[in-house]
């Protein structure tokens, strides 16, 4: 029994779909469900009913989960345990597109001290890879639930309107979410960010409108070169917007209290990195950082 067949196990009970599975573990399905089957013959049992329509864990595979994912963790905590001891060890770090500014600063700070890997990845793969040790902690926005992993809030995250130059409001210094109501609201799907779509969906509705949905993109730059040319919005982290340059589109205040999500590192609880304070030190910002 290998480890890289438990965590292909684990990915499968989650997605409940080989597809899906392969595309988080950013490998091809038949590797997938070559190594599962393997596992299946070495236990002696079934772990999936598989169906053209529908794939669910057997009995037998609800019942091996929970050890599955002991495992993996106890894998993790062995690894980080040594983590300290090893001469030139990196931190490896879960980072995402929105940190603007903020990671520069951080990364600066730690030069001297640590040397870092980023990994640029989706929140979900980010809270997995630390769980399963490939990362020593990851930035995440938004709450995280696991009994394993410890979440430290460590800085707040402004939010910016993001309206093309020709724009009606573009020269209102400090937006009312109203004057944003008869605009089209490009936001990505609720997906791939849960807590900004509900954080600003909720925030129209609190203002009294619902917000006029916009065309969807995947990729923030797309969703700004859309907005140059026409009079629909979005919000952009502040941190980010700073590293923005484009003569097509500005970036305004939300009138206060305006709007911002919290960001936050995640650990495993049981093993935090060695380096850990030194990067929560890298993380105060002062009011001018943000």
């Amino acid at each position: 029994m290998e480890l890289r067949q438990l965590r292909y196990f684990v990915t499968v009970a989650e997605e409940l779909h080989f597809g899906r599975a392969a595309e988080r573990l950013h490998i091809v399905q038949s590797a997938v469900s070559q190594q599962v089957r393997q596992l299946e013959r070495e236990l002696g049992v079934e772990l999936f009913d598989r169906s053209p329509r529908r794939v669910v864990l057997t009995e037998a595979g609800a019942r091996f989960l929970p050890g599955a994912r002991d495992a993996l963790a106890a894998a993790a905590r062995a690894k980080a345990s040594i983590t300290g001891f090893v001469a030139g060890a990196t931190l490896r770090l879960g980072t995402s597109t929105g940190l603007g500014d903020h990671l520069d600063r951080i990364m600066e700070r730690l030069a001297p001290q640590v040397r870092v890997e980023t990994v640029s990845a989706s929140t979900r793969a980010r809270v997995e890879r630390v769980l399963d040790g490939r990362l020593d902690a990851a930035f995440v926005r938004g709450p995280v639930e696991h009994p394993g992993l410890r979440r430290i809030p460590v800085w707040d995250d402004p939010l910016l309107v993001a309206l093309s130059a020709r724009h009606p409001l573009a020269g209102v210094p400090e937006l009312a979410l109203t004057d944003l109501a008869p605009y089209p609201l490009r936001l990505t799907e609720r997906r791939a960010n849960p807590p900004l779509v509900d954080l600003v969906v909720d925030a129209c509705h609190e203002a009294g409108f619902e917000p006029v949905p916009g065309p969807v993109s995947s990729a923030l730059a797309d969703t700004l070169a859309m907005i140059g040319s026409d009079t629909s919005w979005t919000v952009v982290y502040a941190a980010h917007a700073r590293q923005l340059r484009s003569t097509r589109v500005v970036f305004n205040s939300l009138a206060p209290p305006g709007l911002s999500l919290e960001a936050a590192l995640v650990v495993r609880a049981a093993a935090p990195p060695p380096a850990l304070e030194i990067l929560l030190a890298a993380c105060e910002f002062d009011d001018h950082d943000r």
